[in-house]
Parts: structure tokens; C-alpha cells; sequence
């Protein structure tokens, strides 16, 4: 029988979660689960009052807000996280910007904001909680990436190959860590009714609520995997496509996207 990648996780009392991203979409929902379930949730994003309306007044939640893309701030807010909880078991990286856009579309004000949120910002945050992490031998690491990352989806300009990159970090981070008795999730949803997804002007296959979402990623970190990827019906299509020679996932693409 094959052991599970991570430890499996049976209650959520008392732990100690730092969700980043947490105002809106998969984040905010992740956060009210946690919270319902008796976990410790330090709430961060840029928008105080929004992470207020998440919290609901939760003894056990703790309002940081954060800039992610702003490497400055995170060490004192993690300052602000240890100082509450002693520590972290497990932090999620939620944040992420996107615009549906063609590569001759691109403007690179916007591509520097979404490149610093969706991936320099995990990196920020990886070298903040690690080295405590490293020194107790315990705590997870949760990176919200995307189905977006399997395939170089046109619309996805920056988005996707950031995710992408998402993808290759959680793979080596999983390596570097597993044997220092940390967890690694990767966590790869499809389309997930969100803001961001709000931005699209085609249909959604399979499209989820986001507490749909928060379920299928607390039940994965649960179980122990590794990646986490929802709805199946949909993301396991994906997976096939990326086993396709580029002759025919090149075409198939440009069919199904208007490429």
C-alpha cells in the first residue's frame, strides 16, 4: 500500500493557518471553513475591511493586512503571526492577479503587478515561514496554482505561465522538504467562480462555487496529497491533453480558443 505524500491531517481544531489572499474567492472560503471548523486563521490581503467581513468577529481569527507583492511588510507580518501563535502550521498561497489578454495585448505595468503577485510574492513568503519551519521539523506549505499551468492556454498570457512556474516550485519544494518533515500541497483547480474568473467572456466548463473549491482542497490536504486538482471531470481532460504531441495539442488549442 502506498503512503500517503503528506501527513494526513484528521482535525482542524487548534492549528494554526495563515491564508494569503484571503479576502475574496477560494481564500475567503478557505478562511470561513477553517474558521467553522476551530482552526486559527491569521486573514491576509490588501483590504483591511474586507478580511473584517471574512473574520466576522472570530475570536480565533487574526486580521493581517498585506501587501504579498511587497517584500518589506512580510517580515513583520509574520512578526505579527508568531507573536500571536508562536508559530505556523500550514500557510496558503491564494493571491493572484489575472486579465484575460493576447500576447499582442500585453502592458507591462501589468504584467510586473501580476508576475510579483501570483509568483514573487510565494517566494516572499516561502523565505519568511521557512527557516522557523526548518527549525521545529514541522508545518505545511499550500500553493494555489491552476489547471491554467498544464497548457500554454492562449488568454493566459501571464497568468498561465505563472502558474506554470507554481507548478515547478511546489515539484522542488516537495523534494527539498519532505525528508525535513514538512508538507507540500500543490493545488491546481479548474474554473473556479471567482472574481478573476468573473473577467472571462467564453463559457466555463464545470465551473465550481468557491466553497466547492475549499472543500476539495481541505479534503486533499486531509488525505495527505500532494496535488490536489478539482473537478476531476475536467482536469483529468487536461492531463490527457498535455500527453498530446504539439502537432496536435498546438491545433486543438488554437480551435477550442480562437487561436
Amino acid at each position: 500500500m502506498l503512503l500517503p505524500y503528506n501527513p494526513p491531517r484528521h482535525d482542524w481544531r487548534g492549528c494554526r493557518v495563515w491564508i494569503i489572499g484571503a479576502s475574496s474567492g477560494i481564500g475567503r472560503a478557505l478562511a470561513q471553513s477553517l474558521l467553522a471548523q476551530g482552526a486559527r486563521v491569521a486573514l491576509s490581503a490588501r483590504h483591511a475591511e474586507r478580511l473584517d467581513e471574512v473574520a466576522a468577529g472570530s475570536a480565533m481569527a487574526l486580521v493581517l493586512p498585506l501587501d504579498a507583492a511587497d517584500l518589506a511588510a512580510w517580515s513583520d507580518a509574520y512578526a505579527t503571526v508568531h507573536q500571536h501563535w508562536g508559530g505556523l502550521d500550514l500557510i496558503l498561497f491564494c493571491a493572484a492577479e489575472y486579465r484575460p489578454q493576447r500576447s499582442w495585448e500585453l502592458q507591462a505595468a501589468e504584467v510586473k503587478r501580476m508576475l510579483e503577485v501570483n509568483l514573487a510574492s510565494v517566494y516572499y513568503g516561502v523565505e519568511t515561514v521557512l527557516p522557523a519551519m526548518l527549525a521545529e521539523g514541522r508545518g505545511g506549505i499550500a500553493v494555489i496554482a491552476s489547471v491554467a499551468g498544464y497548457l500554454g492556454l492562449p488568454g493566459a498570457t501571464v497568468y498561465g505561465p505563472t502558474k506554470a512556474a507554481l507548478i515547478n516550485l511546489a515539484e522542488l519544494l516537495y523534494c527539498d522538504l519532505h525528508g525535513k518533515g514538512l508538507a507540500v500541497y500543490l493545488i491546481n483547480p479548474g474554473f473556479v467562480k471567482t472574481p478573476l474568473t468573473a473577467k472571462n467572456a467564453f463559457a466555463m466548463p464545470a465551473l465550481q462555487t468557491p466553497e466547492q473549491a475549499a472543500t476539495a482542497i481541505l479534503h486533499g490536504i486531509e488525505r495527505g496529497r500532494f496535488e490536489i486538482h478539482f473537478p476531476r471531470r475536467f482536469t483529468l481532460w487536461m492531463k490527457l491533453a498535455q500527453l498530446l504531441p504539439y502537432r496536435l495539442r498546438l491545433r486543438q488549442l488554437g480551435r477550442a480558443l480562437g487561436g
